[in-house]
């Protein structure tokens, strides 16, 4: 019995930093790529420069539209769990 529990805990201890990556929710895959599209985005072809009154107001549309989108993600995964827990029969 001792063999095995030996094995489970270093399958464990190589298994933990694969699941951590699991707590992470809800934080962006690539900020920096994100925040480089929306740099090129709200420069609209090198007619605004950063930092301009239209800039930083495309920038804050920019944050606002995406914080929406998660949220409506956010809203329908927890919907669907909601509608799962509530529907067993229906897979």
């Amino acid at each position: 019995m001792r063999p095995n529990s030996a094995r489970l805990c270093i399958a464990l201890l190589l298994m933990a930093p694969l699941l951590t990556a699991c707590l992470e929710r809800g934080q962006s895959a690539m900020p920096e790529a994100l925040a480089q599209d929306d740099d090129t985005y709200c420069r609209a072809g090198g007619t605004v420069a950063p930092g301009s009154p239209q800039y930083t107001s495309c920038r804050k549309d920019r944050d606002v539209q995406r914080s929406q989108a998660e949220a409506r993600a956010d809203r329908r995964q927890r919907d669907l769990g909601e509608y799962m827990l509530n529907h067993p029969e229906h897979p």
